[in-house]
């Protein structure tokens, strides 16, 4: 005689239900205003709180007297939030190129680990030129060396093409010293000399700091060294009329570099 156990159903018809509640007023306990476009979404406490440590303790045990105010997510892009309810009622998630680093990014901060995994997986196969460098700044912000080491090796194979993307702009200091200290950049010194000044240029326009002093961090990764005699000649020259390489940095000490 067997003994007794649990029998299960059918999954899919339970997990369709559970998604037919994502984002739906009927029964709604919990109203979140999301993003920068302060959309509205709705959701069950229960469910939020039984799957997730960082709902349970945001929302508390129980809710107050009264009518609830929104809970208010203003750093979390909707269309990512939306797939963090779809993860947490169904234990699965359609994922968007184009979103999945702001998924991920949600999953990290929720402490959600499946859907993490789920969102590296996924953004290791869609990766590609113009979604690289965002995706290695997300690795280097939460500390994700699979993914670090994917994006770098991609950049190294693709590197003409990444250093010209709006990501490569946008990359924090900590992320571009790991590009500038690989070996296997396949771009002449020179481009990314030029690269670099492209990038400290952006920073500058956002931080209202000079160019010289946003590149500071990383100018001297640069193997000046490598740069031909009439590179470095023009280098220097545009040095003087936009510092990009500090001035106590002569043309000797640029060439004694490695």
């Amino acid at each position: 005689m067997e003994p007794p156990g649990p029998v299960h159903g059918e999954a899919e018809p339970f997990s369709k239900a559970l998604r037919s509640l994502v984002n739906n007023r009927l029964y709604s306990d919990v109203r979140f205003v999301v993003g920068q476009e302060r959309q509205e979404v709705f959701a069950h406490r229960c469910l939020l709180a039984c799957r997730c440590n960082f709902f349970q303790r945001l929302l508390g045990p129980e809710p107050g007297p009264g009518v609830p105010g929104p809970v208010v997510l203003s750093t979390v892009p909707a269309e990512a939030f939306l797939a963090v309810l779809e993860f947490l009622y169904t234990n699965s998630v359609k994922l968007h190129r184009h979103s999945v680093l702001e998924v991920l990014t949600a999953a990290v901060e929720y402490g959600l680990e499946d859907l993490r995994e789920l969102c590296l997986e996924f953004a290791v196969k869609v990766l590609d030129v113009e979604l690289v460098c965002e995706a290695l700044q997300v690795a280097v912000t939460f500390g994700l060396g699979p993914l670090q080491e994917r994006c770098i090796a991609f950049i190294e194979a693709h590197s003409q093409e990444a250093l010209r993307t709006r990501g490569f702009l946008e990359l924090s200091a900590p992320a571009l010293l790991l590009l500038l200290r690989s070996d296997k950049l396949c771009v002449d010194e020179a481009d990314l000399v030029l690269a670099a000044r492209s990038w400290a240029r952006v920073g500058a326009a956002v931080l209202d700091r000079p160019v010289v002093e946003v590149a500071a961090p990383v100018v001297r990764e640069l193997r000046l060294a490598l740069l031909a005699p009439a590179e470095l000649s023009a280098l220097e020259e545009q040095n003087r009329r936009e510092p990009l390489i500090p001035e106590k940095d002569d043309e000797l000490e640029w060439k004694r570099r490695p």
